[in-house]
């Protein structure tokens, strides 16, 4: 049987199945596509920093993850209409009176040049006008790194 026999064969068994390829399920409904009613409320999980960096190289990479909530570069009061719901994250060190906006959705923060010793992150998931729905602390200690390795 030739490659386009074949082909044609395979396709012709996929149309009279009649069962679709993708079944969607209840709660594989949502899509960024059309607004969602009576959204859940979100949630941000928060995980410890991954050793191996933080031991080796003084580098906390906090892995972290949003549910029913999609961290995106969008600000101001027009942006809080979006459904599925989005915002960015706020990320502050050991109590210092500043902190900065994450919109980036890369699924980690990644800090460098902590002085070695014990620190405190707060991540705190917000809405596009900077309201806080909720947050998590993380608590490490960066070891002193060797700088002869």
């Amino acid at each position: 049987m030739t490659t386009i026999a074949r082909a044609l064969a395979t396709a012709a068994f996929l149309l009279a199945a009649g069962t679709p390829i993708h079944a969607q399920s209840p709660q594989h409904a949502a899509t960024q596509f059309l607004p969602i009613k009576n959204e859940p409320a979100p949630k941000l999980f928060v995980d410890q920093p991954l050793p191996r960096p933080l031991i080796t190289r003084g580098v906390a990479i906090i892995p972290y993850r949003a549910e029913n909530f999609r961290i995106l570069p969008i600000f101001g009061a027009s942006a809080t209409d979006v459904s599925p719901r989005a915002g960015h994250l706020h990320v502050s060190i050991d109590d210092l009176p500043w902190r900065w906006a994450d919109a980036g959705g890369t699924g980690a923060i990644v800090l460098t040049g902590l002085p070695p010793g014990e620190h405190k992150v707060l991540i705190e998931i917000a809405t596009p006008e900077h309201e806080v729905l909720g947050g998590k602390v993380v608590k490490f200690t960066v070891p002193a790194i060797d700088s002869a390795r």
